[in-house]
């Protein structure tokens, strides 16, 4: 058997694996040692390979983002400081149809700027936003698919797990990666209000269960008050991303001063005891050793698929079939959206970026616009069915037997095509994803 085909057969058997259950680690460290064993006949060399990616693929300094902006987006989420943030968007819009929808997609923009986290975002703001947008007058299914909604935009606006993931894949700047998410970020997040005040305004009877407007009813908040709740987000915010755009920190840097602000102000707000603590540092150890683990597996997988000549030759039939960078690209994105439907976004990256990112290279395309494309189509699998994990998440977090997962889906689908209108822009026009970068 040639080794492209070997490479083929291999990709199919470790989906195939993830299909039946296996985790995707050890789905993609097995397939990529028992690939280089088959290809150089030489099983002590894929046993080299594997010590090698093991060793290699998490030591550099860069990877110390993630454990950081784990930590840090865990402290945050117990500081209420999402709570807080709620509110605010909530009191400046409240004379607005549709405010409290807007205030949570505010709310969670805001919130994504330092956690980096979507599912971290849906936990907090069914808590937070969903009780009190049906307390005024919303349907459950806008007001739970507002919160899967907007709960994307934590793995879009920076800092954002995903784009590290895709950093490393990749191999760009993970720096210019967080900077590149900002506009598309701020698109997305300004057509899901846009999208709300326009059902609000002119299909009232499709996210209201009353015709009366419900913000008319929300007290004003104090400005001091405001101000309080709104400054130690904003200055997390402005720290971490003020940091990075000015170069003054590098990601590392900013994740670990990030993490250190987000520790004094659970500190400030008595919101941190030794319980918390330690459920909080467990829970970054959890979470940062799969990711690494993950990433290990994903680096001896590529280094198969290149060994098998896989991207070369998908690059040579793409150009054979006449389809042209953006014929590529589409093919790329709707295979994205399919896996998004069976798959978690960290598994799609693992699977596609090796393979798509080579070939995205030759054709001319900007890796760090490749990226962006790359994320916000993944971010839509977090919004489709059977998967859709944020979904699944304000489902879970909600708790309630007569809100069907079903119900949830529905509301989150006119997000989904505010989503696809951006993602389609994005791709057309790169300078919406570099025009920070450059």
């Amino acid at each position: 058997m040639e080794d492209v085909t070997l490479g083929f057969v291999l990709i199919g058997a470790m989906v195939g694996l993830i299909l039946l259950g296996l985790p995707i680690g050890l789905s993609l460290i097995s397939t990529g040692a028992i690939g280089v064993w088959l290809i150089r006949e030489n099983p002590d060399l894929a046993f080299r390979f594997t010590a090698l990616a093991t060793y290699s693929g998490i030591q550099d300094y860069v990877f110390a983002t993630i454990p950081l902006f784990v930590l840090m987006g865990l402290l945050v989420s117990i500081s209420d400081i999402g709570k807080d943030t709620f509110e605010v968007g909530q009191a400046l819009l409240r004379r607005i149809r549709g405010g409290l929808g807007m205030a949570t997609v505010g709310a969670n923009a805001v919130f994504a700027a330092v956690t980096g986290v979507s599912i971290a975002s849906a936990a907090v703001f069914t808590k937070v936003a969903v009780p009190e947008m049906v307390r005024h007058g919303y349907t459950m299914r806008f007001a739970a698919g507002t919160v899967a909604g907007s709960s994307i935009l934590g793995m879009l606006i920076p800092p954002s797990l995903l784009m590290i993931v895709y950093g490393v894949l990749a191999e760009v700047s993970i720096g210019s990666m967080f900077i590149a998410g900002v506009i598309p970020g701020i698109i997305i997040a300004v057509g899901f209000a846009v999208m709300i005040w326009v059902y609000a305004s002119f299909f009232p009877d499709r996210i209201m269960t009353r015709r009366t407007d419900p913000e008319f009813s929300q007290r004003a908040m104090p400005t001091g008050e405001m101000v309080g709740k709104s400054v130690p987000i904003m200055a997390l915010v402005v720290l971490i991303l003020g940091g990075l755009y000015t170069g003054f920190f590098t990601p590392t840097e900013a994740g670990g001063v990030g993490a250190a602000g987000a520790l004094i102000l659970a500190l400030i707000r008595r919101r941190l005891d030794g319980p918390k603590l330690w459920r909080v540092l467990r829970e970054t150890g959890l979470v940062s050793a799969s990711i690494l683990f993950l990433l290990i597996a994903a680096g001896l997988y590529s280094r198969m698929l290149s060994l098998a000549g896989v991207p070369q030759a998908i690059g040579d039939m793409v150009e054979h079939l006449g389809l042209g960078p953006y014929g590529f690209l589409l093919v790329f994105v709707v295979i994205i959206l399919l896996m998004g439907m069976i798959l978690d976004s960290t598994s799609i990256l693992l699977i596609m970026v090796p393979i798509g990112a080579p070939i995205a290279s030759a054709m001319g395309f900007d890796l760090i616009h490749f990226g962006i494309v790359t994320i916000v189509a993944v971010e839509m699998g977090l919004l489709t069915p059977p998967f859709g994990i944020s979904v699944f998440t304000v489902k879970a977090t909600l708790n309630d037997p007569r809100v069907s997962i079903e119900t949830i889906f529905a509301g989150s689908m006119p997000f989904v095509a505010v989503m696809g209108v951006a993602l389609l822009a994005i791709a057309l026009v790169p300078w919406l994803a570099t025009a920070l970068v450059n």
